[in-house]
């Protein structure tokens, strides 16, 4: 039951914090970046418990490829399959089938700083309420990133 707890907390803050980032990029948004969002900061949570010894570069390389990916499908089945529009990158550079574009990834890698920060201390502060003593791999995920 707390796990599930931890991870509708962790849902529902990417998907409030892509939808905020969606509206103050864009000037809109559409509910199903809010449901993208909330899949990305979940992927990006527990990829960052699992890769805690990483560097920090390394965790954002990955963040970038998850929140890229992520988009991607969801980019094919609203887009393509559904032709709801809700994005088209076909005139940026370095587009896949208009869906995602290197730029967006490349601004997806360092956004990802503040999230991997944020998703660390969300599960220090998850760890602490439920249980007072931190697992040693949440100690090495405490300690100072290095690049």
């Amino acid at each position: 039951m707390q796990k599930l707890k931890e991870y509708s907390l962790i849902y529902l803050i990417g998907s409030v914090g892509y939808t905020v980032i969606e509206i103050l990029w864009r000037g809109f948004t559409h509910w199903t970046m809010a449901i993208t969002g909330g899949i990305c900061f979940s992927l990006v949570y527990k990829m960052n418990l699992r890769c805690a010894g990483k560097k920090l570069w390394n965790k954002c390389f990955r963040s970038a490829t998850i929140i890229t990916s992520v988009e991607y499908v969801v980019g094919c089945i609203v887009n393509l399959k559904l032709k709801w529009d809700v994005w088209d990158y076909s005139n940026l550079f370095l587009n896949i089938k208009g869906q995602v574009c290197l730029l967006y990834t490349a601004l997806w890698f360092f956004l990802s700083i503040p999230m991997i920060f944020l998703s660390t201390l969300l599960h220090k502060k998850i760890c602490d309420r439920s249980s007072h003593k931190l697992s040693s791999s949440f100690k090495r995920l405490l300690k100072k990133p290095t690049f």
